[in-house]
């Protein structure tokens, strides 16, 4: 088989980033020949303001994406178009493209990007579900993306174009969504159910499991206000438990959360900053277990599936995809999201009970084996791959 996948890359790497190289690498591997297109927003860096005001027809419809996906397409000829992210600078112009050049089009939806400028349906530290209800405008109002009115009023003049224009009913061929919270989203619009096939997300190669039962607590993530850090370090002062917290990664919150550390006299907790993947696996293989306190809807959580596949158990907030992932008391716990009490009130329980941690923690290697290995979700892809392509075959059935 012979696909084409179309990656835009965001200036920090993200959890997208990761399924668009895990799929590239798999389809590979298994003999496929895969062609790609991917930009990357680091262009935005090169252009000054005057030019991203002047760009906007080509922030809502890029005609250098357009053109070069066709060529591509009348070069190449492939079965059918992957499509991870197409924020900021590919844009849904390479839909037009491939339904011109009648390609079957695959997006994989990792966020609720087609709902939200902002992409979170979280706003002001809540989840928020306005543009939903009352229309795409009211995050203009609140200048929800990067707190502009011009650029989100930009991000949502392409979201109206491309709804009124139908792209995401006929020019999509089928959706594929990491968990079923997002199935359950994306399907309260107008998208077609049928369209829409679940494939959890999965990690291409196998980190093993750990092979000591840790010593501290860790937290991987980015370090924004929708991860839940703040409720975390406010759990981690109550629970008084006698262990080191590790936080890993960094972002927009850090200068604040090194504030909060400081401030609340928090001697065992270390920030250690980004790491490379194989950094963060070795980081995870070390924890005791892992905490998830994410406080949005969480479309998968890759995180999780990497503390699964170490053997490590994870306490998780109750919310979006993460309830989903955990099987509370089996793999793990979950608390009530934003609620440090009871967050604290899971920490004790783990710190006080390791053999039934380390129980959890062999239960969630084996939820790893069973659904998130590269084996089992490449038979996914390829059952969704051969679905969509018999769906979109000619019918050569004479009369």
């Amino acid at each position: 088989m012979k696909i084409l996948l179309v990656h835009n890359y965001y200036q920090l790497p993200g959890g997208e980033d990761a399924v668009f190289d895990h799929d590239r690498k798999i389809l590979e591997q298994g003999g496929h020949e895969v062609l790609t297109y991917c930009r990357s927003n680091n262009e935005l860096s090169e252009m000054s303001l005057a030019q991203r005001m002047l760009s906007l027809d080509s922030f809502i419809s890029s005609g250098q994406t357009k053109r070069e996906i066709a060529e591509l397409l009348r070069r190449h000829k492939p079965d059918l178009v992957h499509v991870y992210n197409t924020f900021t600078m590919i844009t849904p112009a390479v839909f037009d493209a491939c339904r011109q050049a009648g390609v079957p089009t695959v997006l994989a939806v990792q966020n609720y990007r087609l709902l939200c400028p902002t992409a979170t349906l979280f706003r002001e530290g809540k989840i928020c579900n306005e543009c939903q209800e009352h229309g795409l405008w009211n995050s203009v109002k609140h200048a929800c993306y990067r707190e502009s009115r011009f650029t989100t009023a930009a991000m949502a003049l392409s979201l109206e174009t491309y709804r009124r224009r139908g792209t995401w009913n006929t020019h999509v061929d089928a959706y594929i969504v990491p968990s079923q919270f997002v199935k359950q989203k994306l399907t309260e619009t107008s998208i077609p159910k049928a369209k829409v096939f679940l494939r959890p997300n999965f990690l291409s190669s196998d980190p093993k499991p750990r092979k000591s039962p840790g010593s501290y607590a860790l937290f991987v993530g980015r370090l924004s206000q929708e991860k839940g850090l703040c409720t975390l370090l406010n759990a981690w002062k109550l629970a008084r438990v006698d262990m080191p917290l590790r936080i890993v990664g960094d972002g927009p919150l850090r200068p604040s959360i090194e504030s909060q550390i400081a401030a609340s006299g928090l001697n065992n907790v270390v920030l250690s900053g980004w790491l490379d993947r194989s950094a963060v696996h070795r980081a995870i293989q070390q924890a005791q277990f892992l905490i998830f306190p994410s406080e949005w809807y969480e479309p998968f959580g890759l995180t999780i599936v990497e503390a699964f596949a170490c053997g490590v158990p994870v306490i998780g907030s109750r919310l979006g995809a993460v309830q989903e992932l955990i099987d509370d008391n089996r793999t793990g716990l979950l608390f009530s999201a934003s609620n440090a009490e009871d967050l604290a009130k899971k920490i004790n329980w783990a710190f006080t009970h390791p053999e039934e941690l380390r129980a959890m923690g062999h239960a969630a290697r084996q939820k790893y084996e069973q659904q998130y290995s590269a084996e089992v979700n490449y038979a996914r892809l390829l059952s969704i791959y051969s679905h969509l392509l018999e769906r979109n075959a000619p019918n050569t059935a004479t009369l």
